[in-house]
């Protein structure tokens, strides 16, 4: 059993994770550790935001494209070597240390919040 810290339901509605899709994947050569630089539409509401992943070891970027993805939206901007990134894409780390990606999984309108 892991150690949990609990956390009110207020604390929880404070992240804002919300559903976008992938509108494009490159490789992101000046990361230190192998990642790719996503576009993400989270739609009209919020609009494309940039993302430095690192999930390399099970996506190759011609098949993130089009793809949903659940990114936490509402934390400060992060410099990364050239690139801002501007939202979180969550996912779930494998025995591997790989990270699979978390994701809904019917069609849900882009910008839709978890709750």
């Amino acid at each position: 059993m892991s150690d949990t810290h609990p956390i009110t339901p207020t604390q929880f509605a404070a992240v804002e994770l919300r559903v976008g899709r992938i509108t494009s994947a490159e490789n992101f050569p000046q990361a230190r550790k192998p990642a790719y630089i996503l576009q993400v539409d989270f739609g009209p509401e919020l609009g494309t935001r940039t993302s430095s992943a690192q999930i390399t070891d099970l996506y190759q970027p011609e098949d993130l494209v089009g793809r949903l993805v659940v990114g936490v939206v509402n934390l400060p901007p992060k410099q990364i070597g050239p690139v801002r990134s501007e939202c979180l894409i969550t996912g779930f780390h494998t025995e591997s240390g790989a990270v699979a990606l978390c994701a809904p999984d019917r069609e849900v309108p882009l910008g839709a919040r978890l709750m």
